[in-house]
């Protein structure tokens, strides 16, 4: 993983941590500070995704798509 990988995984994890309920991919970048390399829902959802494979996040398939930290 690369330094701008790993900063971007590092934000999105950290507002996930925090969330109190799911989240939809334009709720996280709302809240996470500007951030190079994130600058749509589509590319957060994209991260998301990848995460999701790995089993780090799950995905709730509502329309929107939320998403929280696998615990």
């Amino acid at each position: 993983m690369s330094a701008g990988e790993h900063g971007r995984y590092d934000r999105i994890r950290s507002v996930l941590a925090e969330a109190e309920e799911p989240l939809t991919a334009r709720e996280i970048l709302a809240l996470v500070e500007e951030c190079e390399g994130l600058d749509s829902p589509h590319r957060v959802a994209t991260v998301l995704g990848r995460w999701a494979e790995r089993g780090e996040v799950e995905v709730i398939a509502e329309r929107p798509y939320r998403y929280r930290l696998e615990t």
